[in-house]
This record gives C-alpha cells, sequence and structure tokens, in this order.
C-alpha cells in the first residue's frame, strides 16, 4: 500500500543537525578576575576570545596594566569599558549599555 508520503530521514536528519541543535553554540561566561598585572594579557585576551565577557577588579595602575590586553581587545571590535574599580571587557559582538550612568 503506498500512502504517497515520502520522508528522507537522512535528509530530515541533516537538517536537524544544521539548524542548530546546540552543538555549535559556545558556552559564554561573565569571568571575574583580577587586573593586578600577576596574570599573563595572553590568558584574558583567550577568554575574551572565546565569546567571554571580563569583569576584572583592576589592583594598581589601569592604563599600565591593560597596556597590553587593550590594543589587542579593540584590534577584534572588542571593547574596554572602566566602570567605578573594575574593568569590563567584551568580545565584539557584545555591546555594553552605559546610558545610565
Amino acid at each position: 500500500m503506498d500512502s504517497g508520503f515520502d520522508l528522507d530521514l537522512q535528509a530530515v536528519e541533516q537538517e536537524i543537525e544544521d539548524d542548530g541543535d546546540g552543538g555549535d553554540q559556545i558556552d559564554r561566561r561573565i569571568v571575574l578576575g583580577e587586573l593586578d598585572g600577576t596574570t599573563d594579557e595572553r590568558d584574558w585576551f583567550e577568554v575574551i576570545d572565546r565569546g567571554n565577557v571580563l569583569v576584572l577588579a583592576v589592583e594598581g595602575d589601569l592604563p599600565e596594566l591593560a597596556s597590553d590586553l587593550a590594543p589587542r581587545v579593540k584590534e577584534r571590535g572588542g571593547s574596554l569599558i572602566h566602570f567605578r574599580e573594575f574593568l569590563v571587557v567584551t568580545p565584539a559582538d557584545v555591546s555594553v549599555d552605559a546610558d545610565r550612568l
């Protein structure tokens, strides 16, 4: 008996995999830390490069402590915002709304 219904299960499986079963999603986070010169700036940059947001307590002279990190983040389209005693560092696809400050 032919129902006239033709279902290609392999094509459907491929579409499900391609359309976001979560396999390609990045586990994005807000990472807290201290910017005090003890952590290599490459470690902080890797956090941003993976799409995460950094909130760093600044322990010292901010321009000196962020001198290596800031250009690398900005080069990739990210941003750095100094807010109170913290440095908020975001990747290119995350914006910080400071309108209420």
